[in-house]
């Protein structure tokens, strides 16, 4: 079935993660991730210390890349590797540092080391950051310490989608020791944020708008023209008055006009002169 092959396709991916980190320790590593593409399986390895990861003549490399092809039955296995550019913005990385200055260092220096690792998270541009230590530290008897700057969400959508987690452990003469470190990045905006506006980008604003203004009304289109009425194909009323007569036509118009006048004057009935008469 279609969901058996999809779980088992992410468990292996779990399973390949969990190699690469537990191989790369000391190599700063952060995250894998396993691409499927036509010519073989492409892993990416983010890491902190890339030479470190590739090797000398990229002999750490050469035998990964053999121990996932035997391990994980991958048929060509392509690995890529990528810098993390921040490391002290990315809580793996600082959880790592953390567990391995505490092994490196004993309980002792604990509380100096978690000082160090939360002023190196807002100098890098946190917004807040929280560190975690739990176990039996510096006694034989169990507790925690919680060491905090900055804002951190603790709640809502941006404390599960924005804030970062991560979780590890370091092993002690006195037994392990937890370390949980959660990191607030300088890229979210929050809900609530509130800034005022400069005098310079208030007038900035108004010269854009006042522009755009103008673009709008010398874009705007011309009244259509009226259609004018063409007599195409019909002659015009005042075609007559408009033709020239030649003038011998004219004088013979205006005899008839005059000789038709004066027949209807003459021819005037019997009765009419009768009773004039």
């Amino acid at each position: 079935m279609i969901e058996r092959s999809i779980v088992s396709q992410k468990v292996k991916e779990f399973e390949i993660e969990k190699y690469v980190s537990d191989n790369l320790k000391n190599a700063g590593h952060s995250q894998t991730k396993v691409q499927r593409t036509p010519l073989g399986e492409k892993i990416i390895i983010f890491s902190s210390r890339p030479g470190f990861v590739i090797g000398r003549k990229g002999k750490n490399i050469e035998s990964l890349t053999k121990n996932l092809k035997e391990r994980f039955e991958l048929k060509n296995p392509q690995i890529e590797i990528s810098e993390v550019e921040d490391p002290n913005l990315n809580a793996v990385l600082v959880a790592e540092q953390i567990a391995s200055s505490l092994e490196r260092f004993g309980s002792k220096r604990f509380k100096a080391i978690m000082h160090k690792a939360v002023q190196g998270v807002l100098d890098a541009g946190g917004l807040g950051v929280e560190i975690i230590v739990s176990g039996k530290i510096p006694s034989t008897r169990a507790k925690s310490w919680r060491v905090y700057a900055g804002y951190l969400k603790k709640s809502g959508d941006i404390a599960i989608e924005g804030v970062r987690h991560a979780q590890k452990s370091a092993l002690l003469k006195t037994g392990i020791i937890g370390v949980k470190v959660s990191i607030m990045p300088p890229h979210i905006v929050l809900p609530d944020a509130v800034r005022l506006k400069t005098e310079q980008e208030i007038q900035q604003e108004a010269a854009g708008k006042e522009d755009k203004n103008k673009t709008a009304s010398a874009g705007q289109r011309a009244p259509a023209p009226v259609p004018v009425e063409t007599n195409e194909g019909k002659e015009p009323e005042d075609s007559l008055t408009d033709k020239t007569v030649p003038p011998q036509k004219e004088s013979a118009k205006r005899g008839k006009k005059a000789q038709k006048s004066s027949d209807q004057e003459t021819d005037i009935p019997a009765d009419a002169e009768g009773a004039s008469s």
